[in-house]
């Protein structure tokens, strides 16, 4: 049914008489939100098309088998080589920017600010893709005495930040469908949205207190720990034979430009001597005064020359590595870059491909049983206790694959497509940051004994500051607040989908280099720009508190945004401006073939005979209103005349 309203022409003077429909308001948000409607958070059912298990005969059943074993051996090929791709795409990060990591971590009085060094080791972790490696150069840095280890602890935060980027730009890949996408990117956010918080409320409380440095001194000084122990290699043992048949790097290059080592700065990141043998020899050598020596009893002098002993240490090249770059003759960067394109190509073909496997197997009752056992908690009074065992799988997985990118990365297409809750991937996410840093506890207890207990309290700083930030925002069922950030970004995303890459952009890029030329400006330039613009942030988010909470506490101006610009507070224009610059940039689109005089005669208000005609969804019979329109248009058709 039509509501149709024809309005002639005010001008008397012409016999041309214009009418028009105005639009009816819609009723979808009254349908949308109706008893009947399905929360688009629910998991979906996934349907099997297939026919039963009974009904097929001995031939179908053997086909059946011998297909869903193809598929499960597919399935981890495909899995293998994403998280090779992942290893890879680690390596092509360091190769592009690892040297500007390391020149960013000789800026000393820049780290001195807490500041500065968050957003330094957001920058480094970003620039390398990976949390370890900017870990071993701040414990590098640590052990050579360039930086303390209470100065460190900003930094470490940041990497925590860093690190979950990856999973972040996963989610992107599944842009296609809206219901997916806004599945997978608030269950990759959730990740984000947890380290975020967690810096807000610990690194102040760090500064003030520095209650983690107290405590984890305390520990390792507690503790008689000794070296040794080697770092287990479970993951790697199966991934390596292909990874280093591509690339092998020289890491330890990066920790030498941090530390300052000026050799380090015109050595190539690329490994090209896999073996070598290091023979130390004691030589007589000729030093200019007694206070070059080595010791007193290992110095004699003569009228004008003194003679010591010293180790001399010779490095002899025995085997060239096997990977395909070590006779390349490219630069670093031009490696980089191929490695780059490469990996992301097969990252996302290989995640493409894992979630269509995904689709097609996870149908029927194999989905249900998998969700059960994935999605449902233990009968009362026990069902407080299946969180804190999804954070221990999540801890243990990550400790088997030795990344937390590589486990959060793996279950956000799950999350995607429905297989896993975005309220049981938040607790897997939280193991997985509990799992990173027992590999890097472990690491750390293989460094030599001199520098052993600063390395060891380092990686100690991280495991407190995760499982702080669990203490604060998962036991208390309202204090999950990342649950509900993420879902709140999740729906916006999915509306308006070019919305993704501006929060990656912003939130990991631009906030993250604005801060940092902030802090090279100084204190006073911090202060004076930052504290504005936080109280503005803080004044914002009290006034939207109060408006779904309290209205009556605000006077009739705050109840609503609608006194700013529609730009100010609504995305809406923002997505018109999106829109038609893709249009321009679309050559087949119909709006790019209108021609100037069209488009001119369109805009004019008064003069032409149109007849507009809108249809109200709500009022049209046969339509299935259990699935939800996401595009919210109730304009069917527009005829002129």
């Amino acid at each position: 049914m039509c509501v149709f309203c024809f309005s002639l022409s005010e001008n008397s003077e012409t016999e041309e008489k214009a009418f028009s429909m105005a639009p009816a308001h819609s009723t979808v948000a009254l349908v949308e939100t109706g008893e009947g409607q399905d929360d688009p958070w629910n998991l979906p059912e996934l349907q099997d098309g297939a026919a039963a298990w009974s009904d097929l005969d001995a031939k179908g059943k053997v086909l059946r088998v011998v297909t869903s074993a193809g598929k499960g051996l597919l399935l981890l090929g495909f899995l293998y080589m994403f998280i090779c791709s992942l290893d890879i795409l680690s390596s092509a990060f360091q190769l592009v920017g690892g040297k500007a990591a390391g020149d960013i971590f000789t800026e000393g009085s820049v780290l001195s600010n807490p500041l500065a060094g968050l957003v330094i080791g957001v920058l480094v972790t970003l620039l390398v893709q990976s949390s370890s490696t900017s870990s071993s150069i701040v414990v590098s840095m640590v052990s050579s005495g360039l930086l303390q280890v209470q100065m460190a602890v900003p930094v470490i935060m940041g990497t925590n930040i860093g690190t979950s980027v990856t999973n972040t730009l996963v989610a992107m890949t599944q842009a296609g469908d809206r219901n997916k996408f806004r599945r997978a990117f608030a269950g990759a956010t959730v990740h984000d949205f947890f380290n975020w918080l967690s810096v807000l409320v610990f690194l102040p409380l760090e500064v003030a207190s520095g209650y983690m440095y107290k405590l984890t001194k305390l520990l390792v000084d507690s503790f008689n720990i000794q070296g040794g122990e080697k770092t287990p290699e479970l993951l790697h043992v199966i991934t390596d034979p292909l990874t280093k048949a591509i690339i092998e790097l020289d890491k330890s290059v990066i920790s030498g430009i941090a530390t300052g080592d000026p050799a380090a700065r015109n050595k190539s990141l690329i490994l090209k001597w896999c073996k070598t043998f290091t023979n130390v020899t004691l030589r007589n050598e000729t030093v200019p005064g007694p206070e070059n020596c080595t010791s007193p009893a290992l110095c004699w002098c003569s009228q004008d020359l003194c003679y010591t002993l010293h180790n001399i240490s010779e490095t002899y090249n025995i085997q060239t590595c096997n990977h395909i770059f070590v006779n390349v003759d490219l630069s670093d960067l031009a490696i980089g870059l191929i490695l780059l394109a490469l990996s992301l190509l097969v990252l996302c073909s290989c995640l493409i491909l894992i979630v269509k496997l995904l689709n097609s197997m996870l149908k029927g009752q194999v989905a249900m049983v998998i969700k059960k056992v994935l999605n449902t908690d233990f009968p009362f009074p026990f069902g407080w206790v299946t969180g804190y065992i999804a954070i221990l799988v999540g801890a243990g997985m990550t400790f088997i694959v030795q990344s937390s990118s590589v486990f959060t990365s793996a279950i956000t297409p799950l999350v995607g497509i429905g297989v896993i809750s975005i309220e049981r991937a938040y607790p897997l996410s939280l193991g997985a940051n509990i799992g990173t840093t027992t590999t890097a506890i472990l690491a750390a207890m293989a460094a030599p004994g001199d520098t052993l207990a600063n390395a060891l309290q380092i990686a100690l700083i991280h495991f407190v500051f995760n499982v702080s930030g669990i203490i604060l925002w998962y036991p208390i069922p309202f204090t999950r607040i990342p649950i509900r950030l993420a879902k709140a970004l999740g729906d916006i995303t999915a509306e308006y989908r070019w919305f993704a890459g501006v929060y990656i952009i912003s939130c990991f890029f631009l906030l993250p280099l604005f801060v940092f030329g902030l802090s090279m400006a100084g204190w006073k330039v911090l202060v004076g720009v930052g504290v504005p613009i936080v109280a503005l942030l803080i004044i914002v988010i009290v006034v939207n508190v109060l408006q779904a909470r309290l209205p009556r506490c605000l006077p009739a101006v705050l109840h609503s945004w609608d006194f700013l610009p529609l730009w100010a507070h609504s995305l809406e224009p923002w997505d018109r401006v999106v829109a038609v610059v893709a249009a321009k940039c679309c050559c087949c689109c119909k709006c790019c073939q209108t021609g100037p005089e069209e488009e001119e005669e369109e805009e004019k208000g008064g003069g032409g005979h149109f007849l507009e005609m809108y249809d109200n969804p709500a009022m049209m019979n046969g339509v299935d209103w259990g699935e939800k329109r996401e595009d919210k248009e109730d304009v069917l058709k527009a005829t002129q005349l």
